[in-house]
């Protein structure tokens, strides 16, 4: 039996949420690593997560009720997204994938990609701890490659900080791509003065229509297990506009320790804040996803 097709192991702590998914619910943020002997680690990456194997996922996906899923390369994997790929390839009409390019990328790579169930490209830029982290693919490769994106129908995914995205938002919302912001454009900030600039301007793009959010909680938060520290974003975006809201697990959580969050009750948590809301549940884990992925084609 080879490693991609033995049981798959959870972690000890995913339980079905207390109020069952819709049908067609999809955890709009997850990755997969490995198997590494097969699609190894970029040799530049800034971490080694552990084997996250496509079968585990979809163990994942199941015991929590999801009908669909959109899989983002990690950075460890580099522009290598043949694990994503390969991911995607065994539940191509459940799966989706967002990938990582560089400047380098040709128009037979992205038409590649996207035939294979890719609908976007994920764009990273951010600074922590006061010094610069090398971007896997920033907001200068977004600019070269923006319009053959647009061609082959691929947004972009923005992984910054939200200070630096109000300096670059109105630029890259100009670019004439989707844009999909993830973790609630909070990365590993501090918690966000709504208030602020920074944050009118982007609940403005949600607003507008002109972004995306995802509403993935455990990496702007240092509140465990309840996350009430984000609360108040997390109600200012659910107002901003319903339409342009997306959920992820972040699964397989790396890197949380013994705060690793159950990502059922990461569920519970989003129907307590929104008041058990049918129809923003409708919205958020179905009709948006099924629209940004296209389920469809």
């Amino acid at each position: 039996m080879s490693p991609a097709d033995a049981p798959p192991v959870l972690p000890s702590r995913i339980t079905p949420p207390l109020k069952a998914l819709p049908e067609g619910a999809c955890d709009a943020h997850a990755h997969v690593f490995g198997p590494f002997d097969t699609f190894p680690l970029a040799q530049s990456r800034t971490r080694t997560p552990p084997e996250a194997a496509p079968h585990a996922h979809q163990a994942m996906l199941d015991a929590l009720g999801f009908t669909r899923a959109v899989i983002v390369q990690g950075s460890a994997h580099g522009v290598d997204n043949r694990a994503v790929a390969a991911a995607v390839a065994r539940a191509p009409e459940r799966l989706r994938g967002v990938g990582v390019i560089d400047e380098a990328v040709t128009d037979g790579d992205l038409a590649a990609l996207a035939a294979a169930g890719f609908r976007g490209m994920r764009f990273t830029e951010f600074t922590i701890e006061g010094g610069s982290r090398k971007p896997t693919s920033g907001f200068e490769a977004l600019r070269t490659v923006a319009s053959r994106l647009a061609d082959h129908g691929l947004h972009a995914q923005i992984f910054t900080e939200i200070d630096t995205l109000h300096g670059e938002g109105a630029d890259l919302a100009g670019l004439g791509l989707p844009l999909v912001i993830d973790h609630m454009g909070k990365a590993f900030a501090t918690p966000i003065d709504i208030s602020a600039a920074p944050a009118q301007a982007l609940l403005g793009l949600v607003r507008e229509g002109q972004a995306w959010v995802k509403l993935t909680v455990i990496r702007g938060s240092a509140a465990y297990p309840d996350y009430e520290d984000l609360r108040p974003w997390h109600d200012a975006l659910v107002e901003a506009n319903p339409e342009r809201l997306l959920w992820g697990t972040d699964w397989p959580l790396l890197s949380l320790g013994d705060k690793t969050p159950d990502p059922g009750r990461l569920i519970d948590l989003f129907d307590r804040w929104t008041g058990n809301d049918s129809g923003l549940r409708q919205k958020v884990f179905v009709d948006n996803p099924a629209a940004l992925y296209r389920f469809s084609d």
